[in-house]
């Protein structure tokens, strides 16, 4: 795996960003910017990036990780909340410099000045699905069944205002018929399942520990009368099929010319060693697991 030549230099910069702009304090401070390593996470996702918009994109990921604890485990916010960040987020993100709102969520929402405006319009509306289906987590705590959890998750993940960020990071901005077309679409949805669905066992000893419901896990194991491990498994092979799905679309990968063609091979790549290397989902055992692959289940949180 290929690491951002300004790793270190952009991790200390994106931490202390995120400490100041996100009114931190212990032990939020060396979660946010120790344990989860937001700016190894760009590094290892954007390897080539300058150290401006590789900074942008740890900012972002920071913020983010704030964002999702905040609404999902730290204050359990009703859904007017949920929404309010929305509209406030949203609001930031399309006029950075004249919106005005005491919320540390929209303060906290970076410019991307420098992306085209084709990035930029598909970063705000691909964030709006977030906050949307963020909100729709809040407002519904009854588990879905697996077919809409799934539609659902694919918005949740994050996974396409990343997509706009490779496009912000490369300095490109894809015409409306390349990113609309059905392979494009194709392997912009094949990568998100793979993501997706490899979040959810990485993530499912964290989120049961906090009682959460919302994992594809969790949903596995009711909708389809799954055992722990075959819910696991039952992931895997969705892991499995969605690589598929990708390599036979990227085989078919149509031409719009070399230049054009540059800038799709650049937006369709990106690696997934972060997950072993942060502490978000394992601890302190993160090497542990990746090794041996045996999960401890944490005990689950007082209610």
């Amino acid at each position: 795996m290929r690491l951002n030549p300004h790793c270190d230099q952009v991790s200390r910069a994106s931490a202390q960003w995120l400490c100041s702009e996100g009114h931190l304090v212990e032990p939020d401070v060396t979660k946010y910017t120790t344990i989860l390593r937001p700016g190894y996470f760009a590094s290892s996702c954007y390897p080539d990036a300058d150290a401006f918009h590789l900074k942008v994109c740890a900012d972002f990921l920071g913020w983010s990780f704030k964002m999702d604890d905040w609404l999902e485990i730290e204050r359990s916010p009703d859904v007017n909340d949920a929404w309010g960040v929305r509209d406030c987020c949203v609001s930031a993100y399309r006029d950075p410099v004249n919106f005005q709102t005491e919320r540390y969520s929209g303060k906290m929402c970076k410019s991307y000045e420098t992306g085209g405006p084709g990035c930029t319009e598909r970063f705000i509306h691909t964030m709006d699905l977030w906050f949307i289906s963020v909100a729709k987590v809040v407002e519904n705590h009854v588990i879905n069944d697996v077919e809409s959890y799934i539609e659902l998750r694919r918005d949740l993940s994050g996974c396409k205002a990343c997509f706009a960020l490779i496009e912000f990071i490369c300095q490109i901005d894809l015409s409306e018929e390349v990113v609309s077309h059905p392979v494009i679409m194709a392997l912009e949805e094949a990568t998100n399942d793979f993501v997706s669905w490899s979040n959810e066992i990485l993530s499912y000893n964290m989120e049961q520990s906090h009682h959460s419901t919302h994992n594809l896990v969790a949903v596995l194991m009711v909708q389809q009368d799954l055992d722990l491990q075959g819910a696991i498994d039952y992931c895997g092979r969705l892991c499995n099929i969605s690589l598929q799905r990708f390599e036979e679309n990227r085989a078919v990968l149509p031409s719009w010319g070399e230049e054009v063609d540059k800038d799709v091979a650049k937006y369709i790549t990106g690696p997934l060693r972060w997950s072993f290397e942060s502490a978000r989902s394992f601890g302190k055992d993160a090497h542990i697991v990746k090794q041996n692959r045996i999960v401890k289940l944490l005990p689950k949180r007082p209610l």
